[in-house]
């Protein structure tokens, strides 16, 4: 049957694979942005209609939903002030839950991440974890999404990390200890699909369950920067920074212009590992074999153009 999908968040790194994937589905798609020219890498597809507007405005919110059968919420910030979490990560998805009451559509998908905690140490975790409160006190049929973090071609995290030891003889390092699950942004989009699509043959509904979605890997940061060095141009000597002095890092980061590398609250959330504890079902449970980062990251480090796109297809393609 097709399906209308409201995607907010669809110009963002995984929204461009959950709009691919989604169009490959046959369902009709529509990504709301603010400037269209964000939307360069998805306005391509056919079926992906993209409208200007303002996500946070309620009223242009509720216009949007007419006409769709479900919502994706990918919308989501890792900087910022108390307040801009909590515009992002808590208001927003009372506003989807508004406006999906007014407009009668029930189904939403919402992308969370592994180390929501309402007692968690980092506001980012604090809010996420509100944000999902928020969406499961509202009624709706829900499915919740926690990723740990992700990687794929076009990341800002594996890509960084390789580009940062291309020029600079050694990284010196803050949270370099911590542990994470990282999971392909193939096999997130995947579990939007599969958790939008009506498919009898998972061995469980998607709808009211939260899902843990992590790869087959538990590695450190350290660990994963040597992966990035080693797939990427270069790789170069890793430092760990003691905690005061990454303390010390990341405030001179958050100084500087544009969207710091790290933050102070980056380096809370890491104080925790973000790996799944079993406490909800996994990619399994929707029909998904999760890949590695050892398989996927060199199909696209080190690489330019097109050729990394193919090998990445190539990949999905064969599992």
């Amino acid at each position: 049957m097709n399906k209308n999908i409201l995607v907010l968040g669809g110009t963002g790194f995984i929204g461009r694979h959950v709009c691919e994937k989604l169009h490959r589905e046959g369902w009709r798609i529509t990504v709301p942005t603010r400037r269209a020219l964000h939307a360069a890498h998805v306005q391509h597809l056919p079926r992906v209609t993209v409208i200007e507007a303002d996500v946070h405005d309620p009223a242009q919110l509720l216009n949007l939903m007419a006409g769709h059968d479900a919502v994706v919420n990918l919308v989501a910030i890792l900087h910022g002030s108390e307040d801009a979490f909590e515009r992002v990560h808590v208001e927003l998805p009372l506003a989807i839950a508004e406006a999906c009451a007014a407009d009668g559509v029930r189904r939403v998908v919402h992308i969370s991440a592994l180390g929501a905690s309402l007692d968690g140490p980092s506001r980012y975790q604090r809010s996420k974890a509100r944000g999902e409160e928020v969406l499961r006190g509202a009624g709706l049929d829900l499915t919740i999404l926690r990723p740990s973090v992700v990687f794929g071609a076009g990341d800002r995290f594996l890509n960084l990390f390789a580009r940062l030891q291309a020029v600079f003889p050694l990284v010196p390092l803050a949270g370099a200890g911590a542990r994470f699950q990282p999971v392909w942004v193939e096999d997130v989009a995947s579990a939007v699909v599969a958790s939008l699509r009506d498919d009898s043959s998972l061995p469980m509904s998607s709808v009211g369950q939260t899902f843990e979605c992590a790869g087959p890997d538990v590695l450190t940061l350290a660990e994963l920067v040597r992966i990035a060095g080693r797939h990427g141009s270069r790789q170069r000597p890793v430092l760990p920074l003691p905690a005061a002095l990454a303390r010390l890092q990341a405030r001179v980061m958050e100084l500087m212009p544009g969207e710091p590398l790290m933050s102070r609250d980056n380096l809370d959330s890491m104080s925790v590992d973000n790996v799944a504890n079993n406490q909800w079902p996994g990619l399994a449970s929707l029909g998904i074999a999760a890949a590695s980062v050892h398989t996927v990251a060199p199909t696209y480090l080190g690489q330019r153009g097109g050729r990394s796109q193919l090998l990445g297809y190539r990949h999905e393609a064969g599992r």
